[in-house]
């Protein structure tokens, strides 16, 4: 009996050690209360209570010793025909926010014929790049397992993220296919992606547009903590981040919509550049007079989802 209770300290503390504090450095809230000040006539963009969509809420799709990562498929009611999927990425600089952040979106586009997911992501409080690229992949892969229960055409899926989530989402846009990213399979289906939809995220960490490089020498940047190091001790590291060096005749259609602010687009239109030549078709809206996290708030919260329902459409159902 004297043995019980190392043992219990032992399983505590294996335990204990598993349950990793989440960041709350990001959430709505707290950033409607700071733009609310510049900005008095904003809203927060709140989340339907009922509409022509089912939810299917925490259905847990990979396993890790850090913790479960869990989605929600939200999705039109009545369907007979095979309909396009969105996978939403949540933004938070790598480290904080939640997938709750594109409720809002993700109804409004199961409203629309849209079956939508929004995901988890191992976050750079639980493990750095590429885990969260992997587990995005794995997100496409499970799409593709389950379309059959919610009626997807498995050749209709775009991936779009915001801020972090949409530099994360640009860069699976950009790797089709490309084994380097293909690693930690949940199954076998392909993590191939037929659109994407950029809003705020960067292109490119190693540009002269780009701000993740901290001034402050005592601190990190949240992309340093996120890549595992500072530009000017791994530089491949920081460019083989950057969607923009991904980015060639296999880059799938994109929409970006943008803030007012450029750093928050860096390299977006040598991203465009590069791949103009191989008539990959492109479409760039900037929203004047908008905080960085615009598509959170009315009044911009309509136009940022007419101008994906738009883009949707022409890629998938015109």
């Amino acid at each position: 009996m004297k043995f019980l209770p190392l043992i219990f300290i032992f399983f505590f503390t294996a335990s204990y050690a598993q349950q990793i504090q989440a960041d709350t450095s990001f959430s709505v809230y707290s950033t409607y209360l700071k733009e609310k000040k510049k900005r008095t006539y904003i809203s927060i963009a709140q989340p339907l209570t009922k509409g022509d969509f089912t939810t299917k809420s925490n259905i847990v799709y990979a396993h890790y010793p850090t913790g479960d990562l869990s989605l929600d498929v939200i999705y039109p009611k009545k369907s007979k025909q095979l309909l396009p999927a969105i996978l939403f990425v949540f933004g938070g600089g790598w480290r904080s926010g939640n997938r709750a952040q594109n409720t809002p979106l993700a109804q409004k586009m199961a409203q629309n014929g849209y079956v939508s997911v929004t995901t988890d992501y191992r976050l750079s409080t639980h493990a750095q790049f590429p885990a969260a690229v992997y587990d995005l992949k794995n997100s496409i892969r499970w799409i593709k397992a389950n379309a059959r229960k919610f009626n997807i055409d498995t050749n209709k899926i775009t991936v779009t993220g915001f801020s972090a989530g949409g530099q994360l989402a640009a860069l699976v846009g950009t790797t089709n296919n490309d084994l380097q990213f293909e690693k930690e399979k949940i199954n076998g289906h392909t993590s191939t992606v037929q659109a994407l939809i950029d809003i705020d995220g960067v292109l490119a960490f190693d540009h002269p547009e780009s701000s993740e490089v901290s001034t402050d020498p005592a601190r990190k940047s949240v992309a340093a903590i996120w890549l595992g190091a500072d530009l000017k001790d791994n530089p491949d590291l920081w460019h083989n981040a950057s969607a923009l060096n991904h980015a060639d005749q296999h880059t799938v259609p994109l929409l970006f919509i943008n803030s007012s602010t450029p750093r928050f687009h860096a390299g977006r239109d040598d991203l465009i550049a590069k791949i103009k030549p191989f008539g990959i078709y492109t479409e760039v809206h900037t929203l004047p007079d908008t905080p960085h996290p615009f598509w959170l708030f009315n009044p911009w919260f309509e136009e940022v989802s007419s101008l994906m329902l738009n883009f949707l459409d022409r890629q998938f159902k015109n």
